[in-house]
């Protein structure tokens, strides 16, 4: 395991060790089924649903989906080929996925990370995460969403969008490693009207960085600023 201690070469984006080994373990130890309230639950293949109104404890498949309703509460939820999607308002410690979406539905709210090699993630309408937002490839976008721990991607596209605010920046690294398999799309960065990045925004490789003159931002590095008017910039 420890040859995929780095995923693109990007140690705090992507850890594929630190996701397989607890699944495995939590399968080893016998856990099984759906989850309830105060359970541990693991899958080999097969999605997880939490419903709503359950408080449980960490969630975990390797080949499958992770689906938290609006309400519920887990408090890790990880899986390896599979999307995890969190309802409105409910909560979660952190989220894992190696291959999948991530989606915080209306003011869930995430008191770690949330990390993901290859997917999208999208944060709605009120929707926090207090630590860090991280993927290597795949869309990230936020709608009047909160980030406390910054934004990190390799190849991602990145939406800042409403009254969204990201403290500790945004971070575009250099692409590298053979787990990375990228396209030859240059990213693109948009900040929206009234959103507020607080940090800087670090770009290791080309971007396209479009910014509104109603947003706020730090200290640009790698890129130029390219105004627009109105909610979005042109195609």
């Amino acid at each position: 395991m420890a040859s995929y201690a780095r995923v693109a070469g990007v140690a705090r984006v992507a850890r594929v060790a630190q996701i397989a080994v607890p699944v495995l373990l939590a399968v080893a130890l016998g856990a099984c089924g759906s989850a309830s309230t105060g359970d541990a639950t693991a899958k080999v293949n097969g999605s997880i649903h939490v419903p709503t109104g359950v408080a449980a404890s960490a969630v975990a498949t390797v080949n499958g989906s992770i689906l938290v309703a609006d309400g519920a509460a887990v408090t890790t939820a990880r899986t390896v080929n599979g999307h995890i999607a969190i309802g409105a308002h409910a909560t979660a410690q952190s989220l894992t996925t190696v291959n999948g979406a991530v989606t915080l539905g209306a003011g869930a709210q995430v008191s770690g990370g949330v990390t993901v090699v290859n997917g999208p993630i999208t944060l709605q309408n009120g929707a926090s995460v207090a630590g860090r937002v991280a993927n290597v490839n795949g869309a990230i976008r936020l709608d009047s969403a909160r980030v406390s721990g910054g934004i990190t991607t390799v190849d991602g596209d990145v939406t800042v969008n409403g009254a969204s605010q990201v403290e500790g920046g945004i971070t575009v690294k250099r692409p590298s490693g053979v787990f990375f398999h990228g396209s030859d799309a240059i990213p693109r960065i948009v900040i929206g009207p009234g959103a507020v990045v607080d940090g800087p925004l670090d770009f290791r490789h080309a971007v396209k960085l479009y910014v509104s003159p109603q947003a706020k931002i730090g200290p640009v590095q790698g890129a130029t600023p390219i105004p627009f008017t109105g909610a979005s910039p042109p195609d």
